[in-house]
């Protein structure tokens, strides 16, 4: 049950038949269950790369960019996936971009200031 449907059993006014329509529409898009299971197998595949990856014994610049994009990959399946932003509107989408190279620049800029090497 979504909660349109439990604010209209609860006494909320039914809501307008264009509203109805782009709920069937949004609820169309989103995955189901096998989608859901296929994408956590995926993510956990990835994992295991990681995990092998870290064991290969290579240069340390290799591996932390082998692991960092690995892990790119793994936020953006989660985020785009699990956290619907890939049926949301795309002014959500552009948001959570925006606020992520933010904190990102942040990151990178305390980083610099401290002395710190990502590599």
């Amino acid at each position: 049950m979504t909660l349109a449907e439990y604010r209209r059993r609860g006494g909320v006014e039914p809501a307008r038949e264009e509203e109805n329509v782009a709920d069937a529409d949004h609820v169309e898009k989103h995955p189901g269950p096998l989608e859901y299971a296929q994408i956590g197998s995926i993510l956990a595949i990835i994992t295991g790369v990681e995990v092998a990856i870290y064991y290969l014994g290579l240069a340390h610049a290799l591996l932390v960019v082998g692991l960092l994009v690995l892990s790119a990959t793994k936020f953006s399946m989660v985020v785009l996936w699990f956290m619907h932003l890939k049926f949301d509107h795309r002014l959500f989408s552009t948001m959570f971009i925006l606020g992520f190279i933010l904190a990102l620049s942040i990151f990178t800029v305390v980083l610099a200031t401290v002395g710190g090497k990502l590599v």
